[in-house]
């Protein structure tokens, strides 16, 4: 069995920090994707493929340049090893070995997946636990480098209304298609829920979706390898999987979009509304029967690709009265939004983790490692009402008094004369985020 070996192999480079920007067409492309299309094969995805079909795009896959490209952006995100037990660090380490051995086993098809190690985790908001798949850092490489190669190429017929895991597109820039057809007066909103998505799409219809524009029967076969690897949990026992993209998997976004790609096309073409974020989806109406329409035609669609709405999470909501709709994080109602009431929680949770009141490192540290989490929030909660944001940063402040109330040997959490020993000013000079100054701040980039 071949493996990578303990000796340090020869510098490989890194992937470029920017490649094929002014290229034809690049600026469909995600960076890695860049990297590996050629001018002569994006001309070619431009004036479009004789026969609509891509033949030969393995030996894209097994190249080395890209495989060690593919190798660098598995090491940034980093993650956790999967079933071999092996790690991005020890990928790093070992980086040659490992991807020259997978350009063997790709060149003479010898390369079989690893089981995805399932992990359980808490199901947020109640006692249940929802399984994590974890794939082997080597099959994440090798995904990576099928991602840089499939993805042009549907990506070039991609409804403009999907925004979910695509070069260049973002969930701000759903949110803020949202707020424009509301501004409309699309105010009957179909709230749909596709149940259990990832874990139930059909493996035999997704594979002749992609052999629609993908020929290779190398990669083709690649594919269905990674659909059926099954998966593997802390007994050891390998289980098989009935259908669904793999989970934790690179190129399962990227196989999601595909699938639901005919529905978004079937939507516009019939002057549906639909915006997608992944299998997030809202379609917005006029009036309540136009959206009872679009609910029957979404479950028609579902059922014959054999799928289901779920039956308490899907609905139908009129913006314009109390209650409104969630979608992507925000909360829509009466023509204003904010953060949802789940991502207020989440954000709670983290910040309590983050300031308990025997937390022992200084407290610029703590404000310091604080700021990562409230920047990030704040930054995608920009633009909405900021009644929340407001509330929040008093509740942080009260969780950073509350430490130095203790370190100051008084009992309980911060209030009263706190605020005056340690007023807003107080914690603004030790560089505290205000969550509230985000909201109002102009987005820097909708496409962030």
């Amino acid at each position: 069995m071949e493996g990578p070996s303990q000796t340090k192999p020869a510098k490989v480079a890194e992937m470029p920090k920017a490649v094929g920007a002014n290229r034809t067409g690049a600026s469909k492309l995600s960076l890695g994707s860049s990297a590996v299309w050629t001018e002569r094969m994006l001309a070619t995805l431009e004036r479009g493929i004789t026969g609509g079909k891509w033949h030969s795009l393995m030996d894209k896959v097994w190249e080395m340049n890209h495989l060690q490209l593919a190798a660098w952006a598995v090491i940034r995100r980093d993650g956790c090893a999967g079933v071999d037990g092996v790690s991005c660090q020890a990928l790093e380490q070992n980086l040659g070995e490992v991807t020259q051995m997978l350009h063997r086993q790709l060149k003479e098809e010898r390369y079989q997946p690893k089981p995805v190690k399932r992990v359980w985790i808490d199901k947020e908001g109640s006692n249940e636990k929802r399984p994590l798949g974890i794939p082997a850092v080597r099959d994440r490489v090798v995904q990576t480098a099928l991602l840089y190669v499939l993805e042009p190429i549907f990506e070039q017929d991609f409804s403009p209304n999907s925004y979910g895991f695509r070069p260049g597109r973002s969930a701000r820039q759903a949110v803020e298609r949202v707020e424009r057809l509301l501004s409309e007066g699309r105010v009957w909103v179909v709230d749909a829920d596709v149940q259990g998505y990832f874990d139930n799409i059909p493996k035999e219809r997704l594979l002749d979706l992609v052999a629609r524009k993908v020929a290779d029967g190398r990669v083709l076969r690649l594919l269905r390898s990674y659909l059926e690897q099954g998966v593997m949990g802390s007994d050891q026992q390998w289980q098989p999987t009935k259908g669904g993209t793999p989970q934790g998997a690179v190129i399962s976004p990227l196989l999601a979009n595909i699938y639901l790609d005919p529905l978004d096309h079937q939507m516009a073409s019939g002057g549906r509304e639909m915006t997608r974020y992944a299998d997030d989806f809202i379609v917005q109406c006029f009036s309540q029967k136009e959206a009872e329409q679009v609910l029957e035609e979404l479950q028609a669609w579902m059922s014959a690709a054999g799928l289901t709405l779920h039956p308490e999470k899907t609905r139908i909501a009129d913006a314009s009265q109390r209650g409104g709709f969630d979608f992507l994080g925000w909360h829509f109602e009466r023509g204003r939004r904010w953060p949802r009431e789940k991502s207020e929680r989440k954000l709670r949770e983290t910040v309590r983790r983050q300031t308990r009141r025997n937390d022992g490192r200084t407290m610029r540290e703590i404000i310091g490692a604080l700021n990562r989490r409230l920047r990030g929030w704040g930054r995608y909660f920009q633009g909405g009402a900021i009644m929340t944001h407001e509330k929040l940063d008093k509740w942080v402040r009260m969780r950073l008094r509350s430490i130095q109330r203790r370190r100051d040997g008084r009992k309980g959490r911060g209030h009263g004369p706190d605020h005056q020993r340690y007023p807003n000013n107080y914690w603004a000079e030790l560089g505290l985020i205000s969550l509230t100054a985000l909201a109002q701040a102009k987005p820097a980039n909708p496409a962030t």
